[in-house]
């Protein structure tokens, strides 16, 4: 299982802030499922479905895997990686501080 300690809890927000991307997380919650099926049970179309898919991806919320079918045509599923994020206060200081890239002042 992922947990905020285990993951970068900033790619793991991130890609949990957008509705696409949740609704996606909450379709893949009843099963795997390929990226033709996910983007016509989305109703949203296949090139911005991939692009979530990789935020998801990248932030390790979700794993793709290559698969042939009978036929012979390449197809993608996606599931989700088991995951528990749990952000309190201390969660968020114990991050900052393993990260002390985010202490500094950009301006």
């Amino acid at each position: 299982m992922i947990d905020a300690t285990e993951t970068n809890l900033l790619d793991a927000l991130a890609a949990l802030s957008n509705p696409h991307r949740l609704r996606i997380v909450a379709a893949l919650g009843s099963g795997r499922n390929y990226v033709s099926q996910l983007a016509r049970d989305l109703g949203i179309s296949r090139p911005l479905l991939h692009l979530h898919l990789q935020k998801l991806e990248a932030a390790g919320l979700i794993r793709g895997t290559l698969e042939l079918s009978d036929d012979g045509k390449a197809m993608r599923f996606y599931e989700l990686e088991p995951f528990a994020l749990t952000v309190t206060p201390e969660t968020i200081a114990r991050f900052v501080a393993d990260h002390p890239e985010l202490g500094q002042n950009k301006e």
